[in-house]
């Protein structure tokens, strides 16, 4: 649109009207509805590269400066990286050595649940021997598995991220690092088969305060320390009727 008027008189005159005219705040920006700035001033690709190779690099720095947490700390990053994939583990059971093999479903801080058709099985990294990629199985990069897009749950993580997130379980093993004991307290009253260096234990979970696990079975009480722990897993029912049938010696 031509004024007829010079840049510098144009200038002057729009600066004029903007002195005087009527400022209304973005309802977008008030408190509590504000969008986080973008990650860096690069590509996206190149942000996710970058990001990759500096957790690495990060991780091998705090290994080397603290080697008591290095396993921790690498089963921890092996199990992030195949998250919802399946993993072969071969771990600690008595005189033995077990293994396992299912889908990565939980990370936590101290342990991993795995999934397969029949069980549930929690594994603290204490009683990891190693864990692997099960043989024919592709290996490859959470980056390129398919995801499903809820625009309206990605809105809600960016403006109210700690109720979100806290309502569902799937989201707090994504964000959070559960200990094997409060995720234990989350799963109270299933019926679960543990292993620890003491022996094996059948009962229903009752409760997990301190640093022990409490069992309940036909009115007997259990308790196993936490630390002992070599495995847990789920019973199904035929499982129970077969730990039934023993007890009352049928």
């Amino acid at each position: 649109m031509k004024t007829g008027l010079r840049h510098d008189e144009y200038v002057k005159k729009l600066l004029e009207q903007r002195q005087i005219e009527d400022r209304k705040k973005d309802p977008i920006h008030e408190a509590g509805d504000r969008f986080t700035s973008p990650a860096g001033s690069t590509s996206t690709e190149e942000i996710r590269v970058f990001n990759e190779y500096m957790e690495q690099a990060n991780l091998f720095k705090i290994t080397n400066a603290a080697p008591a947490q290095r396993k921790y700390l690498m089963l921890k990053r092996f199990f992030k990286m195949k998250r919802n994939q399946q993993v072969e583990i071969f771990s600690e059971n008595g005189e033995n050595t077990a293994y396992t093999l299912g889908k990565v479903t939980a990370i936590g801080r101290d342990f991993v649940m795995l999934t397969n058709l029949k069980d549930r099985i929690w594994l603290p990294y204490h009683s990891i021997l190693s864990a692997n990629v099960p043989s024919g199985i592709p290996n490859y990069s959470n980056s390129h598995q398919s995801y499903i897009f809820d625009n309206d749950l990605k809105r809600k993580l960016l403006l109210n991220f700690g109720q979100t997130v806290s309502k569902r379980d799937a989201l707090i093993q994504q964000f959070y690092e559960e200990t094997l004991r409060t995720n234990l307290r989350t799963w109270r009253g299933i019926w679960v088969k543990v292993t620890s260096k003491e022996g094996v234990n059948s009962g229903q979970i009752k409760d997990v305060k301190d640093n022990t696990l409490f069992l309940t079975s036909m009115n007997k009480k259990m308790e196993v320390d936490l630390e002992r722990i070599l495995s847990i897993s789920s019973l199904r029912f035929l499982s129970l009727l077969t730990i039934f049938s023993k007890k009352i010696g049928v």
